[in-house]
């Protein structure tokens, strides 16, 4: 049987070619007539909490400056940093020769009242009221001879003159004997003067004037201090609180007594629980920020003072309800979005109400439906044909801007 010839296989070869080329052509057109493929997100129900997320610090009610009111030397210090003190404790001691000196003499002053003036002058007054009683005798005596005409006038005038003497000096004992007697004038000018002398020397020890931990202290042994320099400053004993400048978008959601997780820098692994307690009066122009306060009701031993704190507040708290991921809203005006829908494999507008609003999440109060799915991103427009690429939904958290680093919430 003779071979086929070139000329009769080269028609089937080309035919091959030809085609080959229409699949390729065929399998373009096909590729460039598929709908995209959009990401996108299954609707569901979630429970979902707001918060307002900032960074603050923690304070203490009040700082105290303890200062001198006197100019002298520090002889000694009994306190360091870190210490608890209570209110009156000493804390340094400055020399006190000349003070001590002045109360050492006040000192002397009323204690030789006591024991030399005051006995000196009870035994004049009691001489001295003696001595008319002697004189009163006297003069009965002279008296008595005069009327009986056995003495002369001159006689009975001396007695009557000793008399007057005799009481003039018994009223001035006793004069005398009142300023030093108890609770007299002497008494109380010398007991004032050592109160004085008392209060002078007592400068000379520096007490704490409230209860608290020493943050910091400015002085050492054999420094010379004048009055109104700060010596140590005490954090007061009181409620430990945090203090948070919340960016001026979130304060509509704040409340006082909400609750709060809080986390510090330094043990990232250890939270703690607050409460809001204080919402500052006006928005600092300057930074956008209100100040926010904390009140920690049970603080843990290792939170120190000005130590960097994170803080999670929950202001809002919805439980299975529809939620959308924010990514997948457009249009936000208030409470009014439109979303892309994927119905019958074309993306359709629909107008949602929204609820609790959030950075991630945020609820539909109408419009939606659970199981349906809804388009994210901008790129598609109503009435495209789509494919969709499901993505997980973002946490369920729904964080309010915050503190100036965090990103406003939608439509506002």
């Amino acid at each position: 049987m003779p071979a086929p010839s070139k000329t009769s296989r080269f028609p089937w070869q080309r035919l091959l070619w030809v085609l080959l080329a229409l699949a390729i052509a065929a399998a373009v057109l096909w590729w460039r007539s598929r709908p995209p493929v959009v990401p996108g997100y299954k609707i569901e129900t979630r429970n979902l909490v707001q918060n307002v997320v900032a960074t603050g610090y923690v304070i203490t009610p009040s700082r105290v400056q303890v200062a001198s009111e006197i100019t002298g030397t520090v002889v000694k210090r009994l306190v360091d940093r870190g210490a608890h003190v209570k209110a009156g404790q000493v804390l340094l001691e400055l020399r006190a020769d000349q003070t001590s000196a002045q109360l050492d003499q006040a000192r002397a002053a009323l204690r030789q009242l006591v024991e030399q003036s005051r006995p000196q002058a009870a035994a004049a007054l009691a001489q001295a009221k003696v001595q008319v009683e002697q004189a009163e005798r006297d003069l009965k005596r002279a008296q008595g001879v005069f009327d009986a005409g056995g003495g002369s006038a001159q006689q009975l005038e001396q007695a009557q003159t000793a008399l007057r003497n005799a009481r003039q000096q018994r009223d001035s004992a006793q004069a005398a004997y009142n300023a030093v007697a108890p609770g007299g004038a002497q008494q109380r000018v010398l007991e004032a003067a050592l109160n004085a002398a008392s209060a002078v020397n007592a400068r000379n020890v520096v007490r704490a004037g409230v209860s608290g931990v020493v943050l910091a202290r400015n002085v050492e042994v054999g420094d010379t201090v004048t009055p109104g320099q700060t010596l140590f400053t005490l954090a007061m004993d009181g409620a430990t609180e945090i203090l948070l400048p919340v960016n001026e978008q979130s304060i509509g959601n704040l409340q006082i007594g909400q609750q709060a997780q809080c986390v510090a820098d330094a043990y990232p692994d250890r939270s703690f629980a607050a409460q809001v307690s204080f919402l500052a009066p006006q928005v600092d122009r300057t930074t956008g920020t209100l100040e926010v306060r904390l009140r920690v009701p049970s603080p843990p031993a290792w939170l120190k003072q000005d130590m960097t704190v994170s803080a999670d507040i929950v202001t809002a708290q919805r439980r299975n309800t529809l939620v959308v991921p924010n990514d997948a809203l457009r249009s936000v005006n208030g409470d009014q979005a439109t979303v892309l829908v994927l119905r019958g494999g074309r993306a359709q507008a629909q107008q949602v109400k929204l609820g609790l609003q959030g950075l991630t999440l945020t609820q539909v109060v109408s419009g939606l439906s659970s199981s349906e799915s809804v388009l994210a991103g901008n790129s598609v427009a109503p009435g495209e044909r789509v494919q969709l690429q499901t993505l997980p939904l973002p946490s369920t958290a729904a964080s309010s801007a915050a503190s100036g680093n965090d990103l406003p919430m939608p439509g506002r």
